[in-house]
């Protein structure tokens, strides 16, 4: 049984070399290797470059957390030179809960503009969108559907049912990562999306753990077979089966090759 890790940054991992060959023995057959700011775009290309297997599919983008309009045009200007190599446009997305951000009305529309451009690069290249949306998943999700992308995954989602209810209708994904295991949001938003539109992933290298005084761990690609385990229980269903249909979607979204 192999297994897909469709949300990874694998430009942060402490030591790549053992984490891309840990998920090879765990069965991992490719990674989505998602980017933060401009240097992240470029070391995941390198790996990409470098890494026979797993299979490495690649997304470029600006995560909310470093959101910055300077940069933006360098970082559009890299992915629009790279298209072709190009399984989706992300991390992009908005976050307000961070301390720097909560209160600075400057910082929140920074985001946005920053957002709204990458969504337009994942519209003209017909490239899937890999959403980040804690906290502000409404804005999200229409502004998504304002700038008309067609495919669109919101990672981690564990926001209200209501705004999920219309991310499904959109025909957009969802994502769970190993704190499904744990996180009544996570699994709330699980039990009510199908399994033809969701896609498991790891978030490497976060580290998981339920309860402060219970161990956790830094999670690696590997640990996609704990989301899956995590993700079968809660729906009731066989492994095997489950991981063919999820394996699938991540293929169908990212154009992956088998």
């Amino acid at each position: 049984m192999t297994t897909i890790d469709t949300h990874a940054h694998l430009d942060q991992l402490e030591n790549l070399d053992q984490a891309l060959r840990e998920a090879v023995q765990a069965g991992v057959e490719a990674i989505v290797a998602v980017s933060m700011d401009l240097n992240s775009c470029r070391k995941n290309l390198e790996i990409k470059k470098k890494t026979q297997y797993p299979l490495i599919a690649l997304a470029m983008g600006m995560h909310p957390a470093e959101a910055n309009r300077a940069k933006v045009s360098r970082c559009l200007a890299l992915i629009h030179e790279h298209a072709g190599e190009l399984a989706a446009i992300g991390e992009i997305g908005l976050d307000f809960w961070y301390k720097w951000v909560r209160k600075d009305q400057a910082k929140k529309d920074e985001q946005r503009e920053v957002f709204r451009a990458f969504l337009e690069a994942a519209k003209e290249l017909d490239l899937p969108a890999v959403i980040h949306s804690r906290g502000v998943w409404r804005e999200c999700l229409e502004t998504a559907q304002r700038i008309g992308v067609c495919k669109a995954v919101f990672h981690w989602y564990s926001g209200p049912i209501d705004v999920l209810s219309d991310i499904l209708k959109e025909g957009y994904y969802i994502s769970t990562t190993p704190s499904l295991a744990y996180s009544p949001q996570s699994q709330e938003a699980i039990r009510h999306a199908p399994i033809e539109q969701t896609l498991i992933e790891t978030d490497s290298p976060v580290f998981f753990q339920a309860q402060r005084d219970e161990e956790g761990f830094q999670a690696g690609p590997k640990d996609v077979v704990k989301t899956l385990k995590a993700y079968c229980v809660l729906k009731d269903l066989d492994e095997e089966k489950a991981v063919a249909i999820l394996n699938q979607n991540a293929r169908t979204f990212f154009r992956i090759d088998n």
